[in-house]
């Protein structure tokens, strides 16, 4: 809708100078009928819901206003003559385009976009809380103080009886709201979704409190100059485990958190719904990795969904210019589902099942799937592709092996969230079977 908008507008400007040089005039009265129309005709598609009145909208609404009371104002009043001169209505035009523009930078960075289907029965409720966890002392400040971890849940409203619990893990310099759709889609099919923002690793995050973090500098400078090759081999090892020795830690304190609250008959209600006999992990990205070593090291985990991650818990080190693999036979179901992304650059790597740790469990574990989505890139897989196409397309090409097309963003979430559900409802409820035939 921004872009079209805009259209509108360098259309409207364009002829509207063209027709003040060809006339001579600097057609003073089209000019405000015209700005009036234009706030008229705002204020009527937000009332009929064809622009969905958000935030990106401010900058235009005000401007329109502005514009359309200073167009009533002079119908209003005797028209006096201006001179007509040529450069003035073309700067003019420019200016106008251009100012809308800048108020419109909201709308194309954010555009309106409609929302993935939700298959359930469920409505859903969401609630925040801040976990303390007074084990550990926060390592990014020197205050002193505890590290805390922030979390939402998503889970059936108004709803009885107990719902699986799954656990989602962002990507780094992500947001714990980072695939709203997929948690609305499984609370919505009777779940109970909690996803977590690592503090000083999220882009930002907000405390009960109401207190604001956001990303450490030095943790964004690292990740940027791991995906710039600027690492050796073990260096790159050895940060990956840093970072993912954090968020491990932080998942099995809000694990426990959770799990112990569901066993207080006093809790909040979104405990209550809670089965902790039936637990799932989710993850993108670096938080991929992270619920997938979580899986390893609890005996009360049922199964882990990996989005388009390497699994760097299964590089147990790295010793004379190799990786040493956990041979352990991966405990639970894992289903990774990839994008064009990483399937390239596991194809650029000869004998992937024995270097890439993801290829590698696949190849020796079980019950582990692959499921390729074609077409996707590595931010398609969260709701940052359907909120900003931009800057998922920014994000996306930092990443070296990026390349090729993309597909429809929408279609590739709700593919993703019908997969997702599937595997879900066989290894957590116990219904149907997952297959991946047909799925790539």
């Amino acid at each position: 809708m921004g872009t079209f908008l805009l259209s509108i507008a360098f259309v409207i400007e364009l002829v509207f100078a063209a027709y003040c040089i060809m006339t001579k005039s600097s057609q003073s009265r089209p000019r405000n009928f015209i700005r009036v129309s234009a706030f008229t005709a705002f204020v009527f598609l937000v009332l009929v819901s064809v622009i969905q009145w958000s935030f990106r909208w401010y900058g235009l609404a005000l401007l329109l206003f502005l514009w359309g009371a200073l167009g009533v104002r002079a119908l209003t009043r005797k028209e006096e003559r201006q001179e007509y001169r040529a450069m003035p209505v073309v700067f003019k035009a420019i200016g106008t385009f251009l100012l809308i523009f800048l108020v419109l930078i909201p709308a194309l960075i954010f555009p309106q976009h409609r929302l993935p289907r939700m298959t359930g029965v469920h409505k859903v409720a969401t609630v925040n809380y801040t976990y303390t966890d007074m084990s550990r002392v926060e390592t990014f400040t020197n205050t002193g103080e505890n590290r805390s971890v922030n979390v939402e849940f998503w889970y059936p409203k108004d709803a009885g009886g107990k719902y699986p619990l799954v656990l989602f893990d962002h990507g780094s310099g992500g947001v714990k709201t980072s695939n709203t759709s997929t948690f609305m889609e499984l609370a919505s099919n009777g779940y109970v979704v909690c996803s977590i923002d690592h503090p000083y690793h999220s882009l930002f995050t907000k405390g009960s409190d109401g207190r604001l973090i956001t990303a450490d500098p030095a943790y964004l400078q690292e990740y940027m100059n791991l995906n710039n090759g600027n690492y050796t081999e073990e260096e790159k090892y050895k940060l990956q485990q840093k970072w993912m020795n954090l968020r491990t830690a932080d998942i099995h304190f809000v694990l426990d958190t959770i799990l112990a609250q569901s066993e207080d008959a006093n809790s909040e209600a979104v405990y209550q719904l809670i089965d902790a006999e039936k637990i799932g992990l989710m993850g993108h990205s670096l938080g991929g990795e992270s619920v997938a070593q979580v899986a390893r090291e609890r005996d009360d985990i049922d199964t882990v969904i990996n989005l388009d991650a390497d699994l760097g818990g299964e590089y147990l080190d790295y010793v004379d210019g190799k990786y040493v693999m956990n041979e352990a036979v991966y405990p639970v179901p894992i289903l990774t589902i990839f994008s064009d992304d990483l399937v390239r650059l596991i194809d650029a790597i000869p004998d992937a099942e024995a270097v890439i740790a993801v290829k590698h469990v696949t190849a020796t574990a079980p019950n582990a799937y692959e499921v390729h989505i074609k077409g996707a890139n590595h931010m398609s897989l969260t709701d940052l592709s359907l909120t900003s196409p931009f800057l998922a397309s920014m994000i996306s090409s930092s990443v070296k092996h990026v390349g090729g097309e993309t597909a429809d963003s929408l279609s590739v979430i709700e593919k993703m969230n019908d997969i997702v559900l599937q595997i879900f409802d066989v290894y957590l409820k116990g219904e149907g079977n997952f297959t991946v035939a047909g799925m790539d």
